[in-house]
């Protein structure tokens, strides 16, 4: 894990101003202290030599150039501005520091990963003070489910569970951080991690992301996938009113993530026949509607269609 970088004690003043130096102090204080004011500026201390510069300093480029309305990179040679290194305390390389309104404000040590890089831009952005102990845990917590959100919506969910696997183990009592933990693994495919993330969430716990999550977890268990599903459409085909056969179809085409076509068949189900094996195929439904979310358009349309079966 990255060492997190000394930042105390360390301002204009104390930069060395030596005839030589003066044209890198000021590109410094226009590039990084100025710049500062307007926007969240990074400074990468690095190294041709360096192996471990080699990977981050095309990364926080690469980070950066997403954001760049908010965020500037100022990259800098240690062996080329030794002084500048020097006042800075560069022990090892790479190190970056990050800058706002003036001051620097945080920093690490050693290459982080894309995830790892993306939480650290957020909570900074999102203002939360990064000394330990002083740390505003909401505004930490809020930045870093903002970058997973906008991980999830460009469906990088991987890197929303490493974001959010690692906010659960610093809060691990937060059960809004659980659920939003679970669904990101639920949506990377990690059924068994999902349930194993929220097993120290209390049973009657009534967060939304959490109830979704269980309710996904135990559609997943029910689900039965099937070798050959065209061949079971088939059957359903043949025997229409074989219930059975149909609610098994609306399993695996769950299972197979279609859930338009899985609603169709239970509602199908509910329609002929409600009571059918105590109520299965509502049951499932209601169990979509939770794992899906009840304030989701999806949910609030197929609720309508289910109303109105029950009540025509």
């Amino acid at each position: 894990m990255a060492e997190t970088a000394r930042i105390e004690d360390i301002t204009l003043a104390s930069l060395a101003t030596a005839a030589t130096e003066k044209a890198s102090i000021e590109a410094f204080r226009r590039d990084v202290v100025d710049a500062s004011k307007d926007a969240l500026v990074l400074v990468d201390f690095w190294a041709e030599w360096c192996g471990p510069c080699k990977t981050l300093t095309p990364l926080l480029e690469r980070v950066v150039a997403a954001d760049a309305d908010r965020v500037k990179l100022v990259k800098i040679d240690v062996d080329k501005n030794q002084t500048l290194a020097s006042q800075f305390r560069i022990q090892s390389i790479p190190t970056v520091y990050a800058f706002l309104n003036g001051q620097p404000v945080d920093g690490f040590q050693g290459a982080l990963g894309e995830s790892e890089l993306k939480a650290f831009i957020a909570r900074l952005l999102a203002g939360a003070p990064p000394a330990p102990g002083e740390v505003d845990a909401e505004a930490e917590i809020a930045a870093l489910i903002e970058a997973s959100n906008a991980a999830m919506a460009e469906g990088a969910h991987e890197d929303a569970a490493a974001m959010l696997g690692a906010l659960a183990q610093e809060f691990p009592d937060r059960e809004p951080v659980a659920g939003k933990y679970a669904l990101a693994l639920l949506a990377a495919g990690r059924t068994d991690d999902a349930a194993a993330a929220l097993t120290a969430v209390p049973a009657e716990s009534k967060d939304a992301d959490v109830t979704r999550a269980r309710a996904a977890i135990a559609l997943a268990a029910d689900a039965v996938p099937v070798d050959d599903l065209s061949a079971l459409e088939s059957e359903v085909a043949a025997n229409p009113d074989d219930h059975q056969l149909r609610f098994d179809l609306a399993g695996a085409l769950l299972a197979g993530g279609n859930r338009d076509a899985a609603a169709d068949h239970l509602l199908h189900t509910i329609a002929a026949d409600r009571g059918w094996n105590e109520g299965a195929a509502r049951t499932t439904l209601l169990k979509i509607f939770e794992a899906t979310g009840l304030d989701d358009a999806w949910s609030i349309r197929t609720r309508a269609r289910l109303r109105s079966i029950l009540f025509s």
